[in-house]
């Protein structure tokens, strides 16, 4: 798995004209689901997301989770996290989780991000869609599940 994960002051999912998502002061987290990749390592994955203290406090300091910021999460699915653009000029996706393994991952990060009692907004998983934000800071992470110390 995979998050590209930024902290903005608002963001929002338009597809086909109608905004299907969105969030005032939060994080914007493109997340992608590589071949093997099991749901197991959701939670651990998504724990670190939403505990990373990357909000300011009253003395300036990144010191604040999305929740100690009152923040949301809008979630968008994004395959091409996966993508291999070191061989050739035209990205691989063969490292891609399938469509119908990673939707079905994509749902349950969904639910686990709502279940702790975020707001949490969404795109269309699969849809073309136009996100519009901004970034704040610009403050921007990657995430990475085969980074996380002790991950077999």
């Amino acid at each position: 798995m995979k998050a590209v994960i930024q902290r903005v002051l608002n963001a929002k999912c338009t597809v086909d004209g109608t905004v299907i998502g969105e969030i005032d002061k939060g994080l914007l987290v493109y997340f992608g689901v590589d071949k093997g990749d099991e749901s197991s390592f959701l939670p651990r994955f998504l724990d670190k997301m939403l505990k990373l203290r990357i909000f300011e406090d009253e003395n300036g300091k990144m010191n604040r989770s999305v929740a100690d910021a009152g923040g949301g999460v809008l979630f968008i699915s994004q395959f091409t996290l996966s993508a291999d653009v070191y061989h050739g000029n035209r990205p691989s996706f063969d490292s891609a989780e399938s469509p119908d393994k990673a939707s079905v991952m994509y749902e349950e990060a969904l639910s686990y991000i709502e279940n702790k009692g975020i707001k949490t907004a969404r795109g269309v998983f699969g849809a073309h869609m136009e996100i519009s934000y901004i970034n704040d800071g610009p403050v921007t992470f990657v995430l990475d599940s085969g980074n996380f110390p002790g991950k077999s």
